[in-house]
């Protein structure tokens, strides 16, 4: 296993970069390995990590496709609809109810 360089917080050179901070500039890994990674120090606990990406070897990120649009719409439909009454609730729908808030006042108030 090949060691990897490890830099403190703020002192990382150019032209490494976070995942946010490619995906800030539209790019993305691409399948390349982590270069190095950063510390930031903590006082009771161990340092919060963050491994660093080449930006010359990052790749733009893929465009969404229509099918994807489609799909990402469903999904948040589903994460909207309540199962109970099943209408949109136009809000997702918080898990620790597990169905809207009219929902869940009706059977909070029937017990």
């Amino acid at each position: 296993m090949a060691a990897i360089l490890v830099y403190r917080w703020r002192l990382a050179p150019d032209g490494l970069a976070t995942r946010r901070q490619l995906r800030t500039l539209g790019l993305r890994p691409g399948g390349q390995d982590v270069v190095a990674q950063i510390e930031r120090p903590r006082r009771r606990r161990g340092p919060l990590v963050a491994y660093l990406y080449s930006i010359e070897l990052a790749k733009p990120v893929r465009p969404m496709t229509p099918t994807k649009w489609a799909a990402l719409a469903k999904a948040n439909k589903a994460r909207r609809t309540c199962p109970e009454c099943g209408r949109d609730a136009g809000y997702t729908l918080p898990t620790s109810l597990g169905m809207c808030v009219a929902c869940a006042d009706a059977s909070a108030q029937a017990t």
